[in-house]
């Protein structure tokens, strides 16, 4: 079973839910959180291997080429434009979708590569799998990263550690799950975030239920709009001192703190019921 961890927004506890998952478990965590992967922090591994992801970008031979446009017309991302005298490249604007060589009748466009980021795995304290990606400052997008990641993972069942959000990223990391866990802390922001998550997940017809990170026994929105959307809450997870104190040392909260070990358990468990 592919598990997913995601957010509407960063810090809310989504790396927190995964890495005691991980370690309850000792299941493969993948990191496509690309941008800002941290869980290998969590995990204190050793990294055993990495790999660099490469991208295409289009190169021209003005000897070929007539100016006459349409590479330029085909790209909705402005990474070729043909000027008065030549064709002007952006590689870093470059989403590799070969449609610019399709439309050129003149055969006047091949291809160069460059590293965009890498892949890199390793074992974590515990000795299960570890796995994140990371992309080079600079770049513009990481999917390519993402889908190496999962290219290159031969397990039928890990867990993922999303990017926040809902862009392009995180669509290419949830795409594969079975099952999703939103983690979502309860106040108006919180709120507004989830619910584009929840449209996301609904849209792309994967099941979901969410835990509250921050959690407080009072008036709780979360709770309220859980409720008359008929989501299902896997757990919570209480607003605490040592909690944050635990997190902010790099440490997994369902290892140092067992008395909420039973909270990641129980989460756990829920999710796997929706394999069965």
């Amino acid at each position: 079973m592919k598990i997913a961890v995601l957010s509407g927004k960063g810090g809310t506890g989504k790396t927190t839910v995964s890495g005691s998952l991980a370690f309850i478990s000792k299941m493969l965590l993948i990191d496509t959180d690309i941008e800002e992967p941290n869980s290998h922090i969590f995990l204190k591994g050793n990294i055993l291997e990495k790999i660099s992801v490469y991208t295409r970008f289009p190169k021209v031979d003005m000897q070929k080429c007539n100016l006459c446009g349409e590479c330029g017309n085909f790209c909705k991302f402005n990474a070729i434009i043909p000027a008065k005298n030549r064709v002007i490249i952006f590689g870093e604007a470059c989403h590799d979708c070969g449609g610019c060589e399709i439309v050129c009748k003149n055969g006047a466009i091949s291809w160069e590569k460059r590293e965009i980021g890498k892949i890199l795995s390793g074992k974590t304290y515990f000795n299960s799998q570890n796995k994140y990606g990371k992309l080079n400052i600079g770049e513009m997008s990481g999917v390519k990263i993402i889908k190496e990641l999962y290219k290159t993972t031969n397990e039928k069942d890990f867990l993922i550690d999303c990017p926040p959000g809902t862009a392009c990223t995180t669509v290419s990391a949830v795409e594969v799950a079975d099952f999703a866990i939103i983690v979502v802390e309860p106040s108006p922001f919180g709120l507004s975030d989830m619910k584009l998550v929840v449209k996301l997940l609904r849209e792309m017809k994967i099941p979901f239920g969410v835990v509250i990170n921050k959690y407080e026994d009072k008036d709780n929105i979360i709770e309220e709009y859980c409720n008359n959307e008929n989501i299902e809450i896997l757990g919570q997870i209480p607003f605490d001192r040592k909690i944050a104190e635990t997190y902010s040392k790099g440490e997994i909260i369902a290892d140092i703190l067992p008395e909420y070990r039973e909270n990641f358990e129980n989460i756990l468990k829920r999710v796997k019921s929706y394999g069965n």
